[in-house]
């Protein structure tokens, strides 16, 4: 942990990013390894989400050699069947070293530099279950940081078959982040054409 982080915070935070999904909108191939200006999405994601957090963690379900090579561990899904974000959020809980857990997605390259410090003071000051960034009207829950207790409710969650975040939410007690001011930070990339749209 870095002297910044040590006065910013005194709990530790696993990392995760979130490359588990089939990439359907890109054409079926894995978006955190396409390349933006000659690097992979996941790289640009490492290099922005790396110096907020204790430890990161890779989840995929595909490629898994290749994300290993980024120098992070790689975990799989215990739900199988491409389950979604949820299933990422619920194998990094499980796999997570600390009781902290923040997640990113591997399509969002710009994502905020300051996004886990801001997300660490509203779980703190509104004791909360979960911090959530959102920009306007929209949340964007994954972009969340979370504590490892969440997890035998999760679990129970999609044990009965539950998918959606917004369903799972409603049991806890959420803190909103407002980022109206990054919002661009929040830009995710679906599919080639938004993908040609970034480039110079």
């Amino acid at each position: 942990m870095t002297a910044s982080r040590l006065t910013a915070r005194a709990s530790r935070i696993t990392g995760i990013i979130l490359a588990g999904g089939q990439g359907r909108r890109m054409g079926g191939v894995d978006k955190g390894l396409k390349l933006l200006r000659g690097k992979p999405m996941v790289q640009w994601v490492l290099d922005r989400f790396t110096p907020q957090v204790d430890e990161v963690l890779i989840n995929a379900n595909q490629n898994l050699d290749t994300y290993a090579q980024f120098g992070h561990n790689v975990i799989l899904d215990d739900i199988g069947g491409f389950a979604g974000p949820l299933a990422g959020l619920h194998r990094g809980l499980s796999a997570a070293t600390h009781d902290l857990v923040a997640t990113v997605p591997c399509d969002s390259p710009f994502l905020p530099l300051d996004l886990i410090a801001r997300l660490y003071a509203a779980l703190n000051e509104q004791q909360a279950d979960l911090a959530v960034a959102r920009t306007g009207d929209q949340p964007h829950p994954v972009f969340c940081l979370t504590r490892k207790s969440v997890l035998p409710g999760l679990t129970a969650f999609l044990q009965s078959g539950g998918r959606k975040i917004d369903a799972w939410y409603t049991a806890l007690n959420v803190a909103e982040v407002r980022f109206d001011d990054e919002a661009e930070a929040f830009s995710n990339i679906n599919t080639p054409e938004e993908l040609r749209g970034f480039e110079p």
